[in-house]
Formats: C-alpha cells, sequence, structure tokens
C-alpha cells in the first residue's frame, strides 16, 4: 500500500461521513480546508478510517496529527 492508494481511499471515506462528493485529499489538507470536518465529525472519520485499514489509533496518535499526510503516515506504520 502506498500513500496515493491511501489518499484515495481517504477521500472516499471524507465524502461519505462529509456527504460531500467534491472532496479530494492531499498529503497537506488539514481540517480548515475541508468545509465540515470539525471536532465531531473527526472523531467519525476516525472510526471509519480504523474499520477501512484495520488498524487502531491511539489518543496520542490522534492529537499529533495535523494534516492528512500524518494519518497516512500512521496507517502506512501500523499496517506494516
Amino acid at each position: 500500500m502506498d500513500t496515493q492508494t491511501i489518499l484515495d481511499q481517504l477521500s472516499l471515506i471524507f465524502q461519505e461521513i462529509l456527504k460531500r462528493d467534491n472532496i479530494a485529499l492531499t498529503s497537506e489538507t488539514t481540517a480548515q480546508d475541508v468545509e465540515g470536518w470539525n471536532s465531531l465529525t473527526n472523531m467519525l472519520l476516525i472510526s471509519r478510517i480504523e474499520k477501512e485499514f484495520n488498524v487502531h489509533f491511539t489518543f496520542r496518535d490522534i492529537v499529533r496529527f495535523k494534516n492528512v499526510g500524518d494519518i497516512c503516515s500512521a496507517i502506512l506504520t501500523k499496517t506494516k
């Protein structure tokens, strides 16, 4: 699995959770860049991402996520 594959899957998850078809994520995308990505939807996104990639993020992992690239890196690390 590579970063682009993860980004593509994450874009689909974001589209599903946020109910918007025009979301295209990059590694630099932050919550401020995506309308509707707030603290509540963040937890829904994290839960769905954990299920999709069969990983578990600790609280420490989650608070360290500054952008989508950080999520991708964590997924890559946890799926090795």
